[in-house]
């Protein structure tokens, strides 16, 4: 027997419904944007390595980076993440756009990792970001995107919260504990790390860092402590507008957040199952106000998140909420060919059908009506039409209604308005 040919490793097949998910998804993605006043854009799928390196961090560059060489020898890669390119372009621009900016994005990218449950190595992102304001509202309306497509998506602040954090408190803190600069990037990546490891794992990594005792219990009181968001103005004001914007209910002060990547500088934010068995984050983001800068532009402060779409559609299909037609064919409407001498008078009303704006579906063979009525029902079409030899002689078709069989003469004349009518129904 042939060996069938499997698709990649981390990579996903999107059938019918599959796709009618992700377009769902992006129909919304795109709505929220949009209500918010913010644009679309999208940048190339490829880039060089050098813009990832010194600024996403080691470990998404040297670890998670699908990197090759070009025809010439430059090392490039699939992009594993879009802020960095927003920063490219911003840069290249910066003299004409007008700020503040207000872009959006959904797209394909990849990271080479160890695909398992809401992971894997090719997925879409929204990303969405603001650009050229620093203050807590800027930060506050990020945050209020996302509470704002949970709203869309039916999520309820019962099953999902966004945890906010700031990195300049949390970099107080650490100097209280006089942890160098040098090592913040790695306490960081500490702090990161905690929620994926048992106590003992993440004690013994701790250690490794070169932390002494009093460290090490400073940064676990700092990591308990509920109310430290009250030292910093910042947080203060996010959760003020956030209030105002109607987004309270859905965000909470979480010092466990701190982001990952390098380029964050104040204000983080991550949303997550409230309930349920999914450990991942769904979005995350932050402010990066240096970001530009290292590109090559001028500095000038952003704030934004990234959500992919593999955890999110997890949770909403283990919630119940996608809705139970996705995947069903477009068509509203079968037309059946009964015979060779009929059937130029069905592809006749097949165009003038779509031209009236009804979604059509032409059965492309001559034969058993029978069978194309099942087809038709199991595509999930409302509707047949039939041309045969009386319809023919009496300038007539008729229409049959799959669900319960009850069928009608409907003339020529009369087929489009009669249909559009039923179709209201």
């Amino acid at each position: 027997m042939k060996k069938l040919i499997q698709s990649l490793k981390g990579t996903r097949d999107f059938y019918p419904e599959d796709m009618a998910t992700r377009t769902w998804l992006y129909s919304k993605v795109r709505k929220v944007s949009e209500t918010f006043g913010y644009q679309e854009y999208e940048g190339p799928f490829l880039e060089a390595i050098d813009l990832y390196a010194a600024k996403s961090g080691e470990e998404l560059v040297k670890e998670q980076s699908f990197v090759f060489p070009d025809r010439g020898g430059e090392l490039i890669t699939l992009r594993p993440e879009l802020t960095p390119t927003l920063a490219r372009m911003v840069s290249q621009r910066q003299k004409q756009l007008v700020f503040p900016l207000h872009w959006w994005s959904f797209g394909p990218f990849w990271r080479y990792e160890r695909p398992q449950k809401g992971r894997s190595r090719e997925f879409f992102q929204w990303n969405i970001d603001l650009i050229g304001v620093n203050t807590p509202e800027a930060d506050a309306e990020l945050i209020a995107v996302i509470a704002s497509f949970f709203k869309e998506v039916s999520l309820s602040t019962s099953q999902v919260k966004i945890g906010i954090n700031d990195r300049r408190l949390v970099e107080t803190e650490l100097d209280k504990l006089d942890i160098t600069k040098d090592k913040r990037p790695l306490v960081f990546k500490l702090i990161d790390h905690k929620a994926k490891m048992n106590s003992a794992e993440w004690e013994d990594y701790a250690k490794n860092l070169g932390l002494d005792s009093r460290q090490f219990d400073g940064i676990q009181k700092m990591l308990s402590t509920d109310d430290l968001w009250k030292k910093s103005g910042n947080l203060v004001q996010v959760f003020s507008a956030l209030e105002a914007m109607g987004a309270g209910d859905y965000a909470r002060y979480d010092p466990n957040i701190i982001r990952g990547l390098d380029y964050y500088t104040g204000t983080v934010f991550e949303a997550q199952e409230a309930v349920g068995d999914i450990r991942r984050s769904i979005l995350g983001g932050g402010r990066y106000d240096n970001l530009l800068e290292a590109v090559g532009g001028e500095p000038l402060p952003a704030v934004g998140f990234a959500m992919g779409d593999v955890v999110i559609t997890l949770i909403l299909k283990n919630q119940g909420i996608l809705p139970a037609d996705l995947g069903a064919t477009s068509a509203q409407v079968l037309i059946t060919l009964f015979d060779e001498t009929c059937s130029r008078v069905s592809l006749a009303i097949f165009s003038d059908l779509r031209n009236a704006g009804i979604n059509a579906l032409l059965y492309p063979q001559v034969g058993n009506l029978s069978k194309q009525f099942k087809y038709a029902d199991r595509m999930g079409i409302p509707l047949a039409l039939v041309v045969g030899p009386d319809e023919l002689e009496n300038f007539q078709v008729t229409l049959k209604d799959l669900k319960s069989g009850a069928q009608q003469f409907v003339n020529r004349t009369n087929l489009v308005p009669a249909l559009l009518e039923r179709l209201k129904s």
